[in-house]
């Protein structure tokens, strides 16, 4: 019985004459905003400036989208690096012709690990706290974020589920097909909404964000324990990675090891007083 079967075929994008404005790029836009405000009203509870804060939207925007980009060549579309090197970092294909495409291919596991990087670049340059201060902070805007991204993917009909016969699929008649699929993008997004309102509650509602690290380490357990579980009904992005190691793919490879680091910041760190 297919009660909410959809079927799904929107336009990718709109013509502006000069730019094609494309909705996966609007939904990055969005939820980039949505992180600063949320990030504004933190930094304001926090007392710091008004300065840092403008410095950490920069680093953020950078250090997010290079590693979300690099992160899907590295782990999923690794024969980019020699057979169209430059599309890697430019919106476009130039491998047999010159052709616009967008920012395409951006891995949420490269995205947490250039957030890490970038945060600690701006910590030794700007804040000059603790690495595990800024972060314990800025998950709470990212998991945010992630919701929109994941919209955005939906939008762009890729990063879909398996076949299924259940009243929640979705024909994504984009992709040249007729049978519905688990709409993976929209469970976790709306899985995300949860990670939010979670890490918002702890932050505001309760003094762990005092226990330094430990809201970095809900994050990572709660962002990549659903992204773990929803793997099992996504298509594999990339033939030949659905069965990367033992009954788990690259996605859920590439959790674990993150939930693991997770649980040590909530559970067993203890930070030294000098660290920076």
């Amino acid at each position: 019985m297919h009660v909410l079967k959809l079927t799904w075929d929107p336009i990718k994008s709109i013509d502006l004459g000069f730019f094609e404005l494309h909705f996966y790029s609007v939904m990055w836009i969005v939820a980039f905003i949505l992180g600063f405000q949320v990030t504004k009203r933190i930094w304001k509870n926090e007392g710091e400036s008004a300065e840092s804060l403008d410095s950490l939207f920069i680093y953020s925007v950078l250090g997010i989208m290079l590693g979300a980009r690099l992160g899907h060549v590295i782990f999923y579309q690794s024969e980019l690096i020699t057979d169209d090197f430059f599309s890697i970092f430019l919106p476009f294909k130039f491998k047999g012709g010159i052709q616009f495409t967008g920012f395409q291919g951006l891995a949420s596991h490269g995205a947490a690990i250039g957030m890490i990087i970038s945060m600690y670049l701006y910590n030794k340059k700007i804040l000059k706290k603790t690495i595990l201060w800024i972060l314990d902070r800025v998950v709470v805007p990212v998991a945010l974020g992630a919701v929109f991204v994941r919209i955005g993917n939906f939008i762009n009909s890729e990063i879909v589920g398996k076949k299924t016969e259940s009243a929640f699929g979705v024909v994504f008649k984009q992709n040249s097909e007729s049978f519905a699929r688990h709409p993976a993008q929209l469970y976790e997004a709306f899985c995300y909404i949860f990670v939010f309102l979670i890490l918002l509650y702890f932050y505001w509602k309760t003094k762990k964000s005092e226990q330094q690290g430990f809201l970095f380490g809900l994050f990572l357990v709660l962002l990549w324990t659903v992204r773990f579980f929803v793997e099992f009904i996504k298509e594999a992005q990339v033939d030949g990675r659905d069965d990367y190691v033992w009954f788990m793919n690259t996605g859920q490879v590439l959790s674990v090891p993150l939930i693991l680091i997770g649980l040590y910041f909530m559970f067993i760190y203890k930070p030294k007083t000098a660290l920076h």
